[in-house]
């Protein structure tokens, strides 16, 4: 399916973006900006939070920042609430379609504003397992076990409701599609993410870098694990720090901690004794791509995945990853490429470190390398994006102005007895 019209305006529309703090979805924005401007005709307009109001249109794309709070305890990332601004975005460059990635405050904005426009079409993107990752792992800890099962399930029918609002919908793995399905949201496509394979690649691997880290060059040299990521509850970032303290001393293993995030300080102290580097958040993609091909094993204790971009970089770059059974890790990390063990268990991370290093870790990396390379790829996620998701929704778009003007026109018998 392809499109059958003129040029599109397409809008992205998200909370979760940071201009220094990483994460999925801030690449996908920038892949996505890069694909639309090389390869199509259509329009983009990129609608994120920012310190203030903030418009810088190029013509064919469309940079808006508008003004937010930063979010409590994660300095790098902030939260709309300003909507009135964003439907005046929406309203003065008339988008015909809206892609909504995130499921707080913004999904409603769209939704609200198609009222007045109902011949947009809105696409939603299931990229982040609220439910359990910013509901029921957290009230757990808060509130007890039965107060956060209630609490999921409140946040289950949330979904529910703001997601049959959308003429389609994507997820990042079968396991999500599976669950709205369940909810009765039926319009959905899976669609993978991509990789760069160029940048991503063993071929950046630099002998010279961990002589560059600051570790003692004193004590043994065994693996250098890396993790990239957000340093942050979510992410279960503290479970790498306690799975290094399961590791013997003798083993050598150190670990470079790449990313920010509100637990970095807390975890560089906790870790003062440990050969942890905590490099912070790295800016520059070339320098993350030397910096996981440098290293020896990629390790994530992040239960609640949705997809995993770090994930298939550190495999792209040929490591094998060390991980936990839960979430879209087993999609990503199938036998062979890695080992998985229970969630909040570093103990076993620490095993499956230890497994994979006294085996052939080069030979499992590379394995993952040819994994990634035959599945995933920028330009096979743009494909489906505008090839199916987008034409299926603007269909669905058509069928619902259709169906809205033989409604309002009324069945003919009772046309012609109103004139």
């Amino acid at each position: 399916m392809t499109f059958d019209h003129d040029p599109l305006l397409i809008c992205d529309l998200t909370q979760s973006y940071s201009p220094h703090g990483g994460g999925g979805i801030s690449t996908y924005l920038r892949e996505k900006r890069h694909h639309v401007l090389a390869r199509t005709d259509h329009r983009l307009l990129q609608i994120v939070p920012g310190a203030e109001d903030r418009i810088v249109d190029s013509g064919q794309h469309i940079w808006v920042e508008i003004g937010s709070e930063p979010v409590r305890g994660s300095p790098n990332y902030r939260f709309i609430t300003r909507t009135k601004a964003v439907h005046e975005v929406l309203r003065r460059y008339r988008p015909d379609l809206i892609e909504s990635l995130c499921p707080w405050v913004l999904p409603w904005t769209a939704i609200n504003y198609r009222k007045s426009n109902p011949q947009t079409a809105l696409v939603a993107g299931y990229r982040t397992d609220f439910p359990n990752a910013h509901v029921y792992r957290v009230a757990r800890e808060l509130f007890g076990m039965t107060l956060a099962r209630f609490a999921r399930w409140l946040s289950l029918g949330y979904a529910e409701i703001t997601y049959r609002e959308f003429d389609h919908v994507y997820t990042l793995g079968e396991e999500a599609r599976a669950m709205l399905n369940r909810r009765g949201i039926t319009r959905i496509d899976v669609l993978p993410l991509g990789v760069d394979t160029h940048l991503f690649d063993p071929s950046r691997r630099d002998r010279e870098f961990r002589k560059r880290l600051e570790c003692d060059p004193a004590k043994p040299s065994g693996p250098l694990l890396v993790y990239a990521g957000r340093i942050d509850n979510e992410k279960r970032a503290g479970q790498l720090i306690a799975m290094m303290r399961h590791l013997p001393g003798d083993f050598g293993a150190r670990l470079l901690m790449v990313g920010d995030g509100k637990l970095r300080e807390r975890l560089a102290a906790e870790a003062a004794d440990l050969p942890v580097v905590f490099r912070g958040f790295v800016q520059d993609r070339n320098e993350l791509a030397v910096a996981l091909a440098s290293s020896d094993i990629y390790v994530s204790a992040m239960a609640d995945e949705t997809f995993g971009i770090s994930v298939i970089e550190a495999q792209a770059s040929g490591l094998p990853v060390v991980g936990v059974a839960s979430g879209a890790m087993p999609e990503r990390v199938p036998p062979g490429l890695g080992l998985l063990g229970p969630v909040d268990d570093p103990a076993a991370m620490a095993r499956n470190v230890m497994q994979i290093w006294q085996g052939d870790p080069r030979a499992m990396g590379r394995c993952a390398r040819a994994h990634v390379a035959n599945r995933y790829s920028w330009e096979r996620t743009f494909q489906q994006l505008f090839g199916e998701v987008y034409p299926l929704a603007l269909a669905h778009a058509r069928g619902r102005m259709q169906a809205r003007r033989r409604w309002r026109s009324g069945p003919p018998d009772l046309v012609r007895e109103a004139g």
